[in-house]
């Protein structure tokens, strides 16, 4: 068995009129964030994390913001497909950890079902998944509270 590592990166910037979805879960905010898919930029960032293990391309080469038949599409299906990639390239997701990067709003009480939502679009346990969140302590585009950022790393098991 070998190990392998990925890490991810993703920034949506917050958007009048759009539902806001972190890991999955739909939370209370006056702003979502804008986006092609449902813009979940924490399951965005596993996405990648998870893709980079396995060297493959980011999400946007398997998900297109070109590609109008996905518009608004469920992150879940992208970290669904990130999963599935991963098994076809004989690995098993071994552990995800991952970070918000946020001023607002705060979503830690929100953790245990995202958790649960990214767990069970991989095909993991939920004890599996490690979701923390911060502040940018006010500065930068997050700090102006415009955004969200979000960084993950992923442990995958090789064959």
């Amino acid at each position: 068995m070998r190990y392998r590592s990925g890490i991810g990166y993703d920034v949506h910037q917050f958007a009048e009129g759009r539902r806001l979805i972190l890991g999955g879960v739909e939370i209370p905010h006056d702003r979502g964030l804008a986006g092609h898919s449902d813009a979940d930029v924490l399951s965005h960032a596993i996405a990648d994390a998870i893709l980079g293990a396995i060297g493959q391309p980011d999400i946007g080469y398997w998900f297109p913001p070109s590609d109008d038949s996905i518009e608004g599409i469920s992150s879940l299906k992208i970290l669904a497909k990130a999963a599935e990639l991963v098994k076809e390239a004989g690995g098993r997701i071994e552990n995800v950890d991952s970070t918000l990067i946020a001023e607002e709003p705060r979503v830690m009480k929100f953790a245990p079902a995202m958790k649960a939502a990214i767990a069970g679009a991989l095909g993991i346990t939920p004890g599996d998944v490690g979701i923390k969140a911060t502040t940018n302590e006010t500065m930068g585009f997050v700090g102006r509270r415009e955004g969200i950022a979000a960084l993950a790393t992923v442990s995958v098991a090789m064959a």
